[in-house]
């Protein structure tokens, strides 16, 4: 349709200035609208996963919005860093977002990768999943405080936990919470795995004594009764898990934790494109479709527009700095 317009557009000038009538110099083609051909959707981690599949949810919707076809590719590897380089270094045309997810704050400090907040467009933070607190089913903590007041009582490294590797989200979810009880930050011992699914695998063989991955990723053994959910780390109950108390319900601590999913572009990207892909991304994160598909999951609504974003990016980067220096691996 497109091409058909021009070569109009071309034909009637040119006959005009045969015509002797106008200069074809004198009116250009009308300027492209963006989106014009499809737009890809960078996931640093891997397909079926917790934030595969809410991109591929959104991608979906945004096809909608957009009138483009919205492809998901998944780049994994480093922990989630080619993927974020990819988003990072992607030209800032806005042919090629990414989900990003909050391993983009640490990544620096970690000395993973030379990439932080600053190097990307913020368009819209959708979603978080708060951290939990698990245990086996038959441990003999039946409450997050029991669990905290044999922590302190205990020897340092007494109680294991996963749920991640180094420096992840649960990782940090474990250690800032000891250091906002007044605790070492490696009071709890940490063993690194693949993701949330193996570390519960091993919480309910009795490997650990506790796992600070979300509740939703412990959802079937939930249900299959293998473990047990004592907290959230989050201001409210989850929807979709409402007899699970909040950590402050439960031992009166403060600290949350979560990881979250962010529509971002490359660091460059122009305002009006920025403009069309937040004004699509308010519209599907406000969508029936959208809201049932989180609440379903246990998924915790956000809505961010650009600028609520790059601020919360920079304080959490600011914030699990300081953590990251405290246990030692700052690099």
């Amino acid at each position: 349709m497109r091409t058909k317009s021009l070569k109009t557009l071309l034909a009637g000038a040119a006959a005009a200035v045969l015509a002797g009538g106008i200069a074809l110099g004198a009116a250009g083609p009308a300027k492209a609208e963006y989106p014009e051909r499809p737009v890809t959707l960078l996931v640093a981690w891997g397909a079926g996963g917790g934030t595969d599949t809410v991109a591929r949810m959104f991608a979906s919707l945004m096809e909608e919005e957009l009138g483009q076809p919205v492809n998901v590719v998944n780049q994994t590897g480093g922990g989630g860093v080619v993927g974020h380089v990819a988003m990072a270094n992607a030209e800032p045309d806005g042919y090629t977002v990414g989900i990003a997810t909050m391993e983009v704050t640490v990544y620096e400090a970690l000395g993973l990768a030379d990439i932080g907040p600053d190097s990307y467009t913020p368009i819209y933070r959708l979603a978080a999943i708060p951290a939990g607190l698990t245990v086996k089913a038959d441990s003999p903590y039946q409450s997050a405080e029991e669990l905290l007041a044999a922590i302190k009582e205990q020897p340092k490294g007494s109680f294991k936990s996963s749920g991640c590797g180094i420096g992840c989200a649960w990782h940090f979810a474990a250690t800032g919470w000891m250091q906002s009880e007044g605790l070492d930050p490696d009071t709890i011992l940490w063993i690194p795995s693949q993701g949330g699914a193996p570390a519960l695998q091993d919480l309910a063989a009795g490997g650990l004594e506790m796992v600070t991955a979300s509740v939703v990723e412990s959802r079937s053994l939930l249900e299959a009764g293998e473990i047990r959910a004592l907290a959230v780390m989050n201001d409210e109950r989850q929807e979709a898990f409402p007899d699970v108390p909040t950590l402050k319900e439960a031992t009166g601590s403060d600290w949350t934790a979560s990881t979250w999913f962010g529509l971002v572009g490359p660091d460059g990207l122009p305002e009006t494109v920025v403009q069309t892909l937040q004004s699509a991304a308010a519209d599907v994160y406000a969508s029936d479709k959208f809201q049932a598909f989180m609440a379903e999951r246990g998924y915790v609504p956000v809505g961010e527009t650009p600028e609520q974003f790059q601020g919360f990016m920079e304080q959490q980067s600011s914030q699990l700095s300081g953590l990251i220096e405290e246990l030692g691996l700052a690099k």
